[in-house]
């Protein structure tokens, strides 16, 4: 099964603002005492989207005409922290596609991109105007184009920096290391058969 190739991501946004957002407000850790990955979408952000009983707080994120948002604009240094990969897998069942940032914990940043979720980043000023354009407009569409290394929304564009390997991983259809190798099972096998011991 060939991963997909990413280069474009398309759709609705919503804005989380703040900067250093850690991923213990991604995904509180009450919420990982799970064997798998499935349903953690509905904790994301928790804290910040319900109170302390349970009542939603009427984030942006749980807004009807939000519904659907696949891009999420986010402020600096995003997914600091502890390296929890829940908090990626959490942002991907919830329906997010691509986060547009002013920049990205490491291990944040490698954690999504594993996952085929581009974490790119904009200058300061385009930061401002997609997040003031979103937060106006919730029918408004940006564009992450990975190919072309920009952010579209309206009539507006801005250049967008990405590490070059990640860059390439999701272009080329690279971007999860287990997948390539359940992928290569037979190239596998035919290597640990000519080995010598």
């Amino acid at each position: 099964m060939a991963l997909e190739k990413i280069t474009k991501i398309e759709g609705p946004a919503a804005v989380f603002r703040g900067d250093d957002v850690d991923t213990d407000r991604i995904i509180p850790a009450r919420f990982m005492k799970c064997v798998t990955f499935d349903g953690l979408g509905e904790y994301l952000f928790h804290d910040v989207r319900f109170d302390a009983k349970g009542k939603p707080t009427g984030h942006m994120l749980d807004k009807p005409e939000r519904k659907g948002a696949s891009v999420l604009v986010v402020g600096n240094n995003f997914g600091c922290g502890s390296s929890r990969e829940h908090a990626p897998q959490a942002l991907q069942k919830f329906g997010i596609q691509a986060i547009v940032g002013g920049g990205y914990a490491e291990i944040f940043f490698g954690n999504s991109t594993t996952l085929g979720i581009p974490c790119v980043a904009l200058a300061p000023k385009d930061l401002a105007r997609l997040t003031e354009a979103v937060e106006k407009d919730a029918k408004l569409k940006v564009t992450v184009d990975l190919s072309a290394k920009t952010v579209n929304w309206g009539s507006e564009k801005a250049p967008l920096a990405i590490k070059d390997g990640a860059r390439q991983a999701l272009m080329e259809g690279q971007w999860d290391a287990i997948g390539q190798l359940l992928e290569a099972q037979g190239q596998v096998a035919k290597l640990e058969a000519a080995l010598p011991y």
